[in-house]
């Protein structure tokens, strides 16, 4: 049985820095992703996040049956945004657009991820799970740090991103460039303020 250890060997892109943001090249990557708005823990978000894992559990169980390959699902992530930025800088959540996912392995193929989703749909049939797509997202030129603490006091570290990159010469506007977040905690299993969270920012 191979096994393969995702964030270890994406170790640049999944452990930043706690003090300082810092400069990292993000590679083209794989991702099963839903869309969707409003807030991050409303009904919708929620159902995004309920069919995700079902769909991201499925995909290894079976590359470890039929290809003796065993790697541990990803964290979740997500990508925020608004059509007017003012909603989402003065945290006017209702307007939020966002997009959940799960990185996935290099090896795993769009056939692949619609058997899973078949499955899915057959065994539990959550709501969200039309919604399910697999796309390839190309960030590249980033600046990212690991906030430690609750969600609501990322405030800071943002700031620190945005100096760093604009201090440089560099510009992003949000909407192309999406805030993107990575949940390195599961907010049900650890205290508000050891939650790990890593905060990204491309830039052009």
């Amino acid at each position: 049985m191979e096994k393969i250890d995702l964030k270890k060997e994406l170790k640049s892109l999944y452990n930043p820095p706690t003090k300082e943001p810092v400069f990292v090249e993000i590679p083209e990557l794989n991702y099963l992703m839903v869309d969707g708005h409003g807030l991050p823990d409303g009904p919708d978000a929620v159902a995004a996040i309920e069919v995700l894992y079902p769909v991201a559990y499925t995909l290894k169980f079976t590359v470890k049956k039929e290809k003796a390959i065993d790697y541990g699902v990803m964290v979740l992530e997500g990508l925020w945004w608004s059509e007017d930025m003012n909603d989402f800088l003065n945290s006017n959540k209702a307007n939020w657009q966002w997009t959940y996912m799960i990185m996935q392995p290099n090896f795993i193929t769009p056939s692949m991820v619609e058997k899973a989703i078949d499955e899915v749909r057959r065994k539990k049939n959550p709501a969200a799970i039309d919604k399910v797509t697999f796309k390839p997202l190309a960030e590249g030129k980033s600046a990212q740090i690991m906030h430690i603490g609750p969600y609501s006091a990322e405030g800071p570290n943002i700031e620190k991103i945005h100096r760093l990159i604009k201090g440089s010469g560099h510009s992003f506007d949000g909407g192309k460039q999406k805030h993107h977040e990575i949940y390195m905690s599961d907010p049900r299993r650890t205290a508000a303020d050891k939650l790990k969270t890593i905060i990204r920012q491309p830039f052009i």
